[in-house]
Order: structure tokens, then C-alpha cells, then sequence
């Protein structure tokens, strides 16, 4: 069996057909498939190289997690607690209360305390009278409310010298968490 010219020039038109067919069409299609898997390539190695980076930065994460956790813990152990406001109040003043006795200190008087709401926290100032013999007690009482388990922050402290005894007014601050306070707040004073 022979092809005819006529036939080879049919098969030759019908390649050349296919062959426009395949660079207007084809070609196209390839080329996009081809592009769109650069595209999952490069998205893919920026995922990775993002996950690298979590991976290095993990051990810092660890260290400010476990520092900010030390800093809430110190920040509890520095507040006062109470379930109202009045018992934080209360809470306050007996703890400086009874650094003032332990040191050899005599409360004259003591007055009501005054707050501040803000926010989340409550800011409690309460004024004590005092009475010493001994001027070193008065330096151990700040030492110690320096220090003091929760926190009481000295704002005013006045004394004032009479023969062989001082007397003066010391006001300290001491916070609390509100949260669950605030709604007796309106209720009281």
C-alpha cells in the first residue's frame, strides 16, 4: 500500500495542524502546571525554612516563658489577698501592725484606709501611729517593710523627737488583685 501525494500532503497539513494545536494550547498548559509547581516548591521551602527557624528559636521561648512565670509568681507573692475589700484593708494593717510589735514598736492609732481602683488592681493606703524608745527600731521596721511578704511600699514616713522618745506616722501602700472585689466596692464607704 502507497500513500498518494494527495494523502502525504493531508498527513503533512494534519502534523502541521497538530503541531499549532499542541504550541497555542499545549505549551501553555505545561508551562502553568510547570509555574504552579514552582510556586508549591517555593511555598513549601519558605514553610520549612519558617519551621527551622520556630525550631531554633524554641529554647528562647522556654526561657521567657519560664521568666515571666518567676515574675507572676513574685508579682502573687508581693499583693495582698482577701475575698473583699475590707479584708484586704484588714490584711494590711495587721501586717504592718505586727512588724511594728515585733519590733519593739507601740501603735498608737491607726487610721481607716483609703483605695484606688484602677483597672485590676486595688491600691490600699493605710496611716499608722507610732511610739519607740530606740531610734535603731525605726531603721529595722523600714528594713523590714522593705522586704516584707506581701509587699508594703513606704510613701510617708515623719518622726519627731521628744525627751527620750519618738513618735511619728508612717503610711504604707500594699496592692491587691480586684478581680471579684470591685462589686463590694460599691456596697462599702
Amino acid at each position: 500500500m502507497q500513500i498518494s501525494k494527495r494523502e502525504k500532503n493531508i498527513l503533512i497539513l494534519a502534523a502541521v495542524v497538530a503541531l499549532l494545536f499542541m504550541a497555542t494550547i499545549g505549551w501553555p498548559a505545561v508551562t502553568s502546571v510547570y509555574e504552579q509547581r514552582q510556586g508549591n516548591i517555593e511555598s513549601v521551602e519558605i514553610d520549612i525554612a519558617r519551621e527551622q527557624r520556630l525550631i531554633e528559636n524554641i529554647a528562647s521561648w522556654r526561657e521567657r516563658r519560664v521568666e515571666v512565670e518567676s515574675q507572676i509568681a513574685q508579682l502573687n507573692s508581693q499583693t495582698f489577698t482577701g475575698e473583699t475589700i475590707p479584708i484586704v484593708e484588714a490584711n494590711i494593717q495587721r501586717a504592718l501592725s505586727l512588724q511594728a510589735r515585733e519590733l519593739g514598736i507601740t501603735v498608737s492609732s491607726t487610721r481607716l484606709a483609703d483605695r484606688l481602683v484602677t483597672d485590676d488592681w486595688l491600691l490600699i493606703r493605710q496611716e499608722m501611729s507610732f511610739r519607740t524608745n530606740d531610734q535603731a527600731n525605726m531603721a529595722r521596721f523600714l528594713e523590714r517593710l522593705e522586704t516584707s511578704t506581701p509587699r508594703l511600699r513606704v510613701t510617708a514616713f515623719n518622726v519627731n523627737r521628744s525627751r527620750n522618745q519618738y513618735s511619728g506616722s508612717i503610711t504604707v501602700v500594699g496592692f491587691a488583685r480586684s478581680e471579684g472585689l470591685v462589686s463590694v466596692l460599691g456596697s462599702t464607704r
